[in-house]
């Protein structure tokens, strides 16, 4: 019917509708509930062989087996911590020098 667009706001135009934000809160919250749902299978991880053959130890080989867990655990932590602290001090490196060559002197 039409060979162009209408130029006019006119009862054929196209509306656009502003996004809706969500609140912080809420969005929080959503998150922390997908991610609580999410992690609820690796709670059943835990082979009953496993379980039973750690359970059947007695309390020594236990605190062994946890402190071995928690030592398995430390390195790929740290590294991962140091990886990201230093992205981010590489970034706001970055922007400082930006900002030094972007502004008038």
């Amino acid at each position: 019917m039409f060979s162009q667009k209408p130029t006019h706001a006119g009862p054929n135009a196209v509306r656009r509708f502003k996004p809706v934000r969500v609140s912080t809160a809420l969005s929080w919250l959503i998150l922390g509930l997908i991610l609580g749902v999410s992690a609820a299978p690796a709670f059943a991880q835990g082979c009953a062989m496993c379980y039973q053959n750690a359970k059947s130890t007695p309390k020594d080989a236990q605190r062994t087996l946890n402190r071995a867990i928690f030592v398995m655990l430390v390195p790929p932590l740290a590294a991962m911590t140091l990886g990201v602290g230093a992205a981010f001090r590489y970034g706001k490196y970055r922007d400082q020098e930006n900002e030094k060559q972007n502004s008038p002197e």
